[in-house]
């Protein structure tokens, strides 16, 4: 059974360039496309429940936050034996190659910002339809809190601009921008320090 995110999740994030690169081998049946991205976000929502956080509003299906938290070589590894046998057959060949090519080329870029040590915010994913109301913020605060608490450096990266300003008002700084080559798009990393004022 999907996550009742995970609707929301293609909605709201379909047409960003990691996405719609991954999912370009199931050409332009819009349907399989959303099915396969839907399949991608549920598992990615279930591994943040593995190895780091995920954070629901109290209707589930209106958004999602999950982060990654530091993982032994052992973990990362395993989980990353695990996500490639699931990509391989939720978005083929072309997309797994894909998916490997960014998350390689971003890895190491953020490895100039960051250290090891740094809590990821992987996914932050609202429902268009219950965008602007504040939620987004609400769902970042717990671990942003817990992150504080922990005196821990978080980062997170995004191709949209248009999200530049909300991450800035959760007390993250646009530290990096790359061009990523396989999307042909630019990214940028924000970093927020603990006890960052908002």
């Amino acid at each position: 059974m999907i996550d009742p995110a995970c609707a929301g999740a293609v909605a709201a994030l379909e047409h960003d360039p990691f996405y719609r690169c991954i999912s370009a081998e199931l050409g332009a049946d819009l349907a399989r496309r959303r099915a396969a991205l839907a399949q991608y976000f549920d598992y990615s929502i279930c591994q943040g429940a593995r190895i780091g956080q995920v954070v629901r509003p109290a209707d589930a299906a209106q958004g999602v936050a999950v982060w990654t938290l530091p993982q032994t070589s052992a973990m990362h590894e395993r989980e990353r034996g695990l996500k490639e046998a699931f990509l391989r057959v939720a978005i083929g060949e072309r997309g797994y190659r894909d998916y490997e090519q960014i998350v390689s080329y971003m890895s190491q870029r953020a490895a100039t910002v960051v250290g090891s040590d740094c809590w990821y915010l992987s996914i932050v994913a609202i429902a268009p339809e219950a965008q602007g109301r504040g939620l987004g913020a609400r769902l970042l605060a717990p671990t942003l809190a817990q992150a504080d608490a922990a005196g821990v450096t978080s980062y997170l990266e995004t191709f949209s601009h248009q999200t530049l300003r909300f991450y800035g008002r959760m007390g993250f700084v646009a530290c990096a921008e790359f061009d990523e080559p396989t999307t042909q798009a630019p990214y940028t990393v924000m970093v927020r320090r603990p006890g960052r004022e908002r």
